[in-house]
């Protein structure tokens, strides 16, 4: 069974002609506000260039202020929304797994979740200039071969963009055995976090023994396996109580816990207040 969020707004890709791809430059004056500030999910990439002005976003309880230029990725799922916007111009990019060259959807894995990254003119200035060549592609949809040539112009630029991610991080370098098990280990998890907890499970799954998992996790993170599933669940838990209505009893039950006091105990060690007292301060 695979994580199937609900509970809060998902938004599904908005336009099936344009078969998993969009990108569009726009303004701040078209945007539509009262949508975007109410904090909703994604089932697609979303990548944002602004290339004038500024924002400010919140994304799973963090707020970031973004200035020009900048690129900001929201990955699958993450909860999200726009909280204000100073006049500027921008580039949207929605793409879906099927349509992302794997080599860079791997490693969109690895830098998820990022914070929004300033670019340097150099780099903005390339971007900018295969932006115009995938906008311009976007809008031919008379031209042979139309699809593909989207698909691997879009490609091209989302390349770019990782690429700044990469040179910005330590993960331009390649990464050792314990941080591709811990890669795969977090990828895996992500899909079955809700339905298994033990970390016997991901052991198995990733055709290793329980214990060297357990000195992976140590080794790359500082943190044991366990630590990594009860902070996903825990995630998971806060986006929830903030942004949907279900009881803390209904929230339990659908994150796998049928014990509601235990899941109640271990929201609270792990943030040190109860689950409806955050819930009433992420409304303060």
């Amino acid at each position: 069974m695979s994580f199937k969020p609900q509970f809060i707004p998902l938004n599904t890709f908005p336009d099936v002609e344009s078969k998993g791809i969009i990108i569009e430059r726009s303004s701040v004056e078209n945007l539509e506000l009262d949508r975007i500030k109410k904090a909703h999910r994604d089932n697609y990439h979303l990548f944002f260039i602004l290339e004038q002005g500024s924002g400010i976003f919140e994304i799973d309880f963090r707020q970031y202020t973004i200035v020009s230029p900048s690129i900001l990725y929201i990955q699958p799922y993450q909860v999200h929304r726009g909280i204000s916007f100073k006049e500027g111009i921008f580039t949207v990019i929605l793409i879906n797994d099927e349509n992302l060259n794997t080599e860079y959807l791997d490693l969109l894995k690895k830098i998820a979740p990022a914070d929004p990254l300033p670019l340097q003119t150099e780099n903005f200035d390339v971007l900018s200039d295969t932006v115009a060549i995938c906008i311009k592609m976007y809008k031919d949809y008379e031209r042979k071969l139309y699809y593909p040539i989207l698909k691997n112009s879009c490609n091209a630029l989302i390349g770019l963009i990782v690429s700044n991610f990469l040179t910005d991080s330590d993960q331009i370098k390649s990464p050792n055995r314990s941080e591709v098990i811990m890669s795969n280990f977090k990828s895996l998890l992500e899909d079955q976090f809700i339905v298994q907890k033990n970390p016997k499970f991901y052991a198995e799954q990733l055709n290793i023994s329980t214990s060297y998992l357990n000195e992976c996790a140590k080794k790359v993170t500082g943190k044991t396996v366990s630590y990594h599933i009860q902070e996903r669940i825990i995630l998971e838990s806060k986006r929830l109580l903030s942004h949907s209505s279900k009881s803390v009893k209904e929230i339990a039950n659908y994150l796998g816990y049928e014990d509601y006091s235990y899941f109640s105990r271990l929201f609270s060690k792990s943030t040190g207040m109860t689950a409806l007292t955050f819930r009433k301060k992420s409304f303060e």
